[in-house]
């Protein structure tokens, strides 16, 4: 892996922002002036935006699929490199996506090499997710089938080498310098009699508590739920109170990750936000949107309100529990994935901007007086407020594009790769 530069010449997005900074000057004061009247510093509020992360995945990049097909881009990643290559566009245009997670074996190569590529690339790592879901054909660390399930399954043998796959994932985030693992399995039946249920589960935690315990001292493991998908029937990790339950089992350096798709529809999901924070077992988030199911589409785009709340029950926490990890976890397939990665990441710090704006001590004064309308207009006074600003000046102060989307079109970067990447075949379903 070649040392590489910045894939998207500093001069042009310097260029990009000069037509546009008079115009975000006027806006930021206007919307300053507006704050002000509500006692709020724009500043400040800034400040807190602009510190504000969420990890891509590294899985991401590429062009997704359905269970049906797949329509590959112009321009797709073929290896880690280059998936870091486009990861590092998203940064560097959006400046909110420093830090990349990794999928093993999808991303396996000499950790060494990954460190100095991402490094070269203004890239760190975050949570290393590991992968037992599918079969890996050829992989000679994987050579009995996950299709009955991996840490759950009923022979002995396959579990075992689910756990040194888990166990093989920590160390080499350790290498890397992450700092949890991501464990989530499509483990479960499809058919009522196929599995028991009870049994599956005590299986699935004792391989857990073996992963659990290979986990470096100051590591964290997120157990990651899912209604449905691949066992329709019943899945061994269903959902929060599962999850709960395992991170519960397990210690002190386990805790849930909530993935806004994984639920059933109309769950409240800000509502499991707080009691898994009141567990003290809120871990962190993959942040997508959904209109019927586990959907991964961008976040924002179809429910901007409810990704608002979870925010609202985030910044009411903020300095009483743990800072959760912030993962994007999405299948683009009609839209070119950097695109719809820079643009998550803003609706992602834009739903924290205006969670910021809540007026937490009206807000507590109305429930206390079972106000339910003056509540409810406290929280819709930071939705409708505009932060665009906002978000554009963190993205500028910190060398960013002020269009992110805009200045990424400008810069050519998906012709110049279409013209240089082997081009990727269509075909069977699969979500990447």
């Amino acid at each position: 892996m070649p040392a590489p530069s910045l894939p998207i010449d500093p001069d042009l997005i310097a260029n990009h922002n000069a037509a546009r900074t008079g115009a975000l000057a006027d806006d930021y004061d206007a919307l300053g002036r507006r704050l002000t009247r509500r006692g709020i510093d724009i500043d400040a509020i800034t400040a807190k935006v602009a510190r504000f992360s969420v990890a891509i995945p590294s899985w991401g990049v590429g062009t997704g699929g359905t269970r049906f097909s797949r329509f590959p881009g112009p321009g797709e990643p073929t290896g880690i490199d280059q998936k870091l290559e486009d990861c590092a566009v998203i940064q560097q245009l959006g400046r909110a996506t420093p830090s990349v997670s990794l999928h093993i074996p999808w991303d396996a190569a000499p950790p060494a090499e990954l460190r100095a590529l991402a490094a070269a690339l203004g890239l760190t790592f975050d949570a290393i997710n590991s992968n037992t879901f599918q079969d890996h054909p050829g992989d000679p660390d994987h050579p009995l089938s996950y299709k009955y399930g991996s840490l759950s399954h009923v022979d002995p043998a396959v579990r075992a080498q689910a756990v040194a796959h888990n166990i093989a994932c920590i160390r080499l985030g350790e290498a890397l310098g992450s700092k949890a693992l991501t464990v989530w399995i499509g483990d479960g039946a499809n058919f009522p009699g196929q599995s028991h249920m009870g049994r599956a589960f005590e299986r699935y935690l004792s391989s857990m508590q073996e992963i659990y315990a290979a986990l470096p001292a100051d590591w964290r493991l997120f157990s990651e739920h899912k209604m449905y998908e691949p066992a329709f029937y019943a899945t061994v990790v269903q959902d929060w109170g599962t999850s709960l339950l395992t991170a519960q089992a397990l210690g002190p350096k386990a805790s849930c990750l909530v993935d806004l798709g994984h639920h059933a529809p109309n769950v409240n999901i800000e509502m499991i936000v707080s009691r898994l924070a009141h567990a003290g077992k809120l871990g962190g988030f993959h942040f997508n949107d959904s209109k019927y199911g586990d959907d991964d589409l961008d976040a924002g785009t179809i429910d901007p309100f409810r990704l608002f709340l979870v925010f609202n029950e985030l910044v009411d926490l903020e300095g009483r529990v743990e800072a959760p990890a912030y993962m994007i976890d999405q299948s683009h397939n009609v839209t070119d994935p950097i695109e719809s990665l820079i643009r998550s990441a803003d609706e992602i710090r834009r739903a924290y901007a205006q969670a910021l704006l809540v007026d937490r001590a009206a807000l507590a004064s109305y429930q206390g007086d079972n106000d339910a309308l003056m509540a409810s207009e406290t929280l819709k006074a930071g939705f409708r407020t505009d932060v665009d600003p906002i978000l554009a000046r963190a993205r500028l102060d910190a060398g960013g594009a002020i269009d992110p989307v805009g200045a990424y079109r400008a810069s050519g970067y998906r012709q110049m790769v279409a013209a240089r990447r082997p081009a990727a075949q269509g075909g069977g379903g699969g979500i990447v």
